[in-house]
């Protein structure tokens, strides 16, 4: 342990010293005065030189205690490197059977908070990944930490956790088996063009038909812009130049997503995204919200020369990637989400000793007043 003040201007100030050395060296005790008659006839001698004394010692070394340590307060002491050496064990709420802990381990849950484990089991926290990383910041870097979860992992994202340490993670129970993969079902797709010009429309009447199972038509539909909108569309290509109109404003609006070409204008809320890149990183399409549908609008004219990303065979699966994005994974198996190692480790905050002396300061402040205030002061005759 390191101490240390954060604010060592608050030493001056000690010079408040001065005042209670002051008060006492000023007072003197209390006299009455007692006239006889017979002094009358004294002759007047001059009064003896009083020499320096300071009355009262312990009520001035508590007052000079008190304002030392009020001057200490103000520096803000704090003392480094206060670490607990004990493992930690953290059990996220659900563990079918966590481990016995024993005198040199602190047991704790993977909750908001981190609530010592013997009281009542938290809620499962909706993002478990997140804690860990808060534990991993929040400890030492010595701290040995052990971490034991259910086979089955809920609300993570879909990168493994990489951590300051190296933790000791446990599984509480098997593996469960891998789910059947499920098929998604492609987008029905309706595309709306400028009237007599067709020329973009190839395009993705090829893509759906590579969505489209062997022997089946594909869900596709076009025609030109003025044309009215299916009532069960949900995905709209358009590809008309200028303003989009007013009635596919509103059907967007109302939760339908549009795929815009470079010359179409439709209003977007708030900031784009980048939703279809090249190799080089180039973006290609950049999508927003419009109320509670999607607006995704291309950044290049459609045409290979400009986009060759339309004639290979990734762009079918590109577009349904636009048209209807796949969640992220939130279930997982946990062991294989075991964390890496290789972040920097955090900087730990100093223990605060303030709340320490401002306790201290109190005991002080209540004797001093007991002391200044007792009836046994002394008074001479």
């Amino acid at each position: 342990m390191t101490p240390a003040l954060l604010l060592p201007a608050g030493l001056f100030a000690l010079a408040a010293l001065a005042i209670p050395l002051v008060l006492h060296i000023a007072r003197r005790t209390e006299s009455r005065t007692v006239e006889f008659a017979a002094l009358r006839w004294l002759e007047a001698r001059p009064k003896p030189r009083r020499s320096l004394r300071l009355e009262e010692l312990i009520l001035l070394v508590v007052r000079l205690l008190l304002l030392a340590l009020i001057a200490l307060w103000l520096a803000r002491p704090v003392l480094w490197d206060v670490q607990d050496g004990r493992r930690i064990v953290a059990l996220l709420p659900g563990v079918d059977s966590p481990p016995a802990g024993d005198d040199d381990e602190r047991r704790v849950w993977l909750a908001p908070g981190f609530p010592a484990v013997g009281g009542p089991v938290p809620a499962v926290p909706a993002n478990p990944v997140s804690l860990i990383r808060q534990l991993d910041a929040e400890l030492p870097p010595s701290t040995p930490v052990t971490v034991v979860v259910p086979s089955v992992l809920d609300g993570v994202d879909a990168e493994r956790p990489r951590l300051s340490r190296s933790l000791d993670w446990q599984v509480a129970g098997p593996a469960p088996a891998a789910p059947a993969p499920t098929r998604r079902s492609p987008p029905a797709l309706t595309v709306r063009h400028a009237p007599g010009d067709e020329a973009g429309v190839r395009y993705f009447r090829a893509a759906a038909t590579a969505w489209a199972a062997a022997d089946t038509e594909p869900a596709f539909e076009s025609g030109p812009a003025d044309q009215r909108i299916p009532r069960d569309t949900t995905r709209l290509v358009w590809l008309a130049p200028g303003p989009v109109p007013a009635p596919v404003v509103g059907w967007i609006r109302n939760g339908g997503t549009a795929l815009m070409a470079l010359e179409a204008r439709a209003p977007v809320e708030g900031e784009t995204q980048v939703v279809w890149a090249d190799t080089t990183g180039e973006p290609l399409a950049v999508a927003g919200r419009l109320g509670a549908g999607r607006v995704i609008r291309l950044t290049r004219p459609l045409e290979p020369a400009s986009l060759p990303l339309l004639v290979e065979p990734e762009f079918p699966d590109a577009l349904a990637q636009m048209l209807s994005p796949m969640p992220p994974p939130a279930r997982v198996a946990s062991a294989a989400l075991a964390p890496l190692t290789g972040a920097a480790p955090y900087d730990q905050p100093p223990l605060d000793l303030r709340p320490w002396l401002a306790l201290i300061i109190a005991l002080l402040f209540a004797g001093e007043r007991i002391l200044a205030t007792r009836r046994a002061r002394a008074v001479a005759p």
